[in-house]
């Protein structure tokens, strides 16, 4: 039992520093997935006020058309 638990309590530093390694390697990913995410979404928001805008503006060009007034 005596050797067991040294093997454990020597080994037990190691394991340690990889959890603490392997947590902070998963935060560091997820900080960049959420990232990404946000960039995209930004995007995503920039595209569709792009595209409104453009509705409106063939919007008031068909109403142009319309009444008979040059574009």
């Amino acid at each position: 039992m005596h050797d067991f638990m040294t093997f454990l309590s020597g080994n037990g530093l190691w394991v340690m520093i990889i959890a603490v390694v392997a947590i902070g390697g998963w935060f560091n990913f997820r900080t960049r997935e959420l990232r990404s995410h946000e960039q995209l979404r930004e995007r995503e928001m920039a595209h569709l006020q792009k595209m409104k805008e453009l509705e409106i503006e063939l919007e008031k060009t068909k109403a142009r058309s319309s009444s008979g007034q040059p574009a």
